[in-house]
């Protein structure tokens, strides 16, 4: 007796042990400083890139400042090219002060008398756009869910921590991207749900459940393989482009930087590589989200205990119910839709708007991300069709991707 008790001992402290381990174990992988980067929000900038500056002055701050008052009229000539293929008009500095939201720098030497610099300068896309001419983008594609994987040292490596491929895509700027990304953060339950292993998992029951939490309609897989010659020596970048939970590979680039120490340039042309490697995607008509991802209504059962008909029950589930008269009454339907929430005033703002279109019921945000795409659950008394037109008659351009919507000013 005393034997047997004492083995249970041993059993319950053993399971206690396991119990302990899984928890410190899921504990280690939700928690720490080391992952979640915060994409930035580029949505209403222009931006161009690589400006070069070489100016002198009697101190550096006015050199300085001069070199980023030459950076914004460089700017400005290039992104009317980009825009036109024309010689740009002339604007005074005041103009351009008023037009500018922001200066990047990208690499700067100074000296006593001297800035030496590689610049991007940020235009406001209201303020500029109405002088380009420009009232924005018309093909652009349903909201698809980035899942960065990184391989390094023979690691496949995702949101389970801070990578710097995952860094550069959360700097990228997709303002000009006929791409919608959705870029998760890498916080919270990220490093469980999004992993390098869910790339490889087929089953659409999952998939379903993750891109509706992230409000999206499909997702992309960019991939890369680091090959490091040797330490602190040159990097090469083997860049995939993966589409859909098959990961139906799209295409793929090599490059290569000289050191270490320029990683982050290599990732960051990577990232421009594929993004175009996706857009050429979407015009041929191959970036469609899956059909087997659509996350069905099923049928109540109640229904069919009051003696309703399998026929009925099939006529339901496409949004119509049979009344007593006769006549088709349209049935609430449950939508995402998607919004841009640049401050804590655009959210209800936005949410009035919504609750506006006639055969909304009701219209919540589910999901808030301030200064960036928050998700709100709209239940409305129609199709999805119908529901777009009613956005599009409030002024919002809108992109229609099974049950989910994405909206613009």
């Amino acid at each position: 007796m005393t034997q047997s008790l004492h083995s249970i001992r041993w059993l319950v402290l053993a399971v206690a042990l396991v119990c302990g381990a899984l928890a410190v174990g899921v504990y280690a992988q939700l928690e720490g400083n080391d992952r979640g980067v915060a994409p930035i929000d580029s949505a209403s900038n222009f931006e161009v890139t690589g400006i070069s500056v070489d100016v002198a002055a009697r101190t550096a701050d006015m050199a300085r400042m001069r070199g980023w008052r030459e950076a914004q009229r460089l700017g400005w000539k290039k992104l009317w090219e980009q825009t036109h293929g024309t010689a740009a008009p002339g604007l005074t500095d005041a103009e351009l002060d008023s037009m500018v939201s922001g200066i990047v720098v990208e690499d700067e030497q100074i000296g006593p008398n001297r800035y030496i610099a590689r610049l991007g300068i940020l235009f406001d896309r209201v303020r500029t756009g109405s002088v380009l001419g420009v009232a924005g983008q018309g093909q652009r594609s349903a909201p698809l869910l980035v899942i960065p994987v990184q391989y390094s040292g023979g690691a496949a490596q995702s949101f389970e921590t801070r990578t710097d491929w995952q860094k550069a895509w959360a700097r990228y700027r997709t303002a000009d991207s006929v791409i919608d990304y959705v870029r998760p953060t890498g916080n919270g339950a990220d490093p469980l749900l999004l992993t390098a292993a869910q790339t490889t998992r087929p089953g659409r029951r999952w998939w379903r459940m993750l891109l509706d939490q992230y409000g999206a309609a499909d997702v992309v897989v960019p991939q890369v393989r680091l090959q490091r010659v040797y330490p602190g020596g040159p990097v090469i970048g083997h860049f995939s482009a993966f589409f859909g939970p098959d990961k139906r590979p799209l295409g793929h680039v090599t490059l290569r930087v000289s050191s270490a120490a320029a990683l982050p340039k290599l990732l960051d042309e990577g990232v421009k590589r594929l993004d175009a490697i996706y857009a050429a995607a979407l015009a041929r008509g191959v970036l469609r989200p899956d059909t087997s991802l659509v996350i069905e209504q099923p049928v109540e059962n109640e229904a069919l205990e009051d003696g309703v008909t399998a026929e009925d029950a099939a006529i339901a589930s496409d949004g119509m119910v049979a009344e007593a008269g006769g006549a088709p009454a349209v049935q609430s339907r449950s939508f995402l839709i998607q919004f841009d929430s640049p401050d804590v005033a655009s959210v209800p703002a936005t949410e009035t708007a919504v609750r506006g279109i006639a055969g909304v019921r009701a219209a919540s945000t589910t999901s808030l991300a301030l200064g960036g795409v928050s998700v709100m659950r709209v239940t409305f008394d129609g199709d999805a069709e119908t529901l777009r037109a009613g956005l599009a008659g409030r002024g919002y351009r809108v992109s229609l991707s099974g049950d989910t919507l994405r909206i613009r000013r």
